[in-house]
């Protein structure tokens, strides 16, 4: 049960700002929208700056969501792992490497599984979701498989999805039911 109420799901107000959501959500509101939206400021500002994280970063879609997986499996948070995975999926992991990122300690030593790259991004993910500070080892090799702008986008991925991850874990907050 999450720790405060979510919001209805009808909710109609703030208009502009719950249309906006739904826009970005396909039509719906999920119970992470619907707890936000008892804070209208944080929502709009958490909807504007997820969207860009999800769909404005030159960062490769597999690496993202491989990051996104790696958090919420450290951190508990269900509900994440819950909506990342399929898409860690959808963007060209496989079934096998999905199961294994529920224990992203065990899934970096599977050189068999993983590539270098994805490797090195595990590895950033787990430091900075463990200890927040990056062995220089570990930042070196992320940075040579990715460069300036895409390693700076991934440590902005694994930061923001440590904060949404305390944010449903702290409230709560739940995977919707499956139809």
């Amino acid at each position: 049960m999450p720790r405060i109420a979510y919001q209805p799901e009808d909710i109609a107000q703030p208009a502009a700002l719950v249309e906006a959501i739904r826009a970005r959500r396909g039509g719906r509101l999920l119970h992470l929208d619907r707890m936000l939206l008892h804070s209208p400021p944080l929502a709009a500002g958490w909807n504007g700056y997820l969207k860009a994280v999800r769909t404005e970063l030159a960062l490769d879609p597999r690496l993202r969501e491989l990051a996104m997986c790696v958090v919420a499996s450290l951190n508990g948070a269900h509900y994440e792992f819950h909506h990342h995975a399929p898409e860690f999926l959808r963007a060209g992991g496989t079934a096998p490497q999905a199961e294994a990122l529920r224990d992203p300690e065990r899934a970096l030593q599977d050189g068999a599984l993983f590539d270098g790259t994805a490797l090195a991004a595990l590895r950033l993910s787990i430091e900075m979701t463990r200890q927040v500070a990056v062995d220089d080892e570990s930042f070196a090799a992320v940075h040579a498989a990715l460069g300036d702008r895409q390693t700076v986008e991934l440590v902005a991925v694994i930061a923001t999805y440590n904060m949404v991850s305390r944010f449903l874990v702290a409230l709560g907050v739940e995977p919707e039911p499956t139809a």
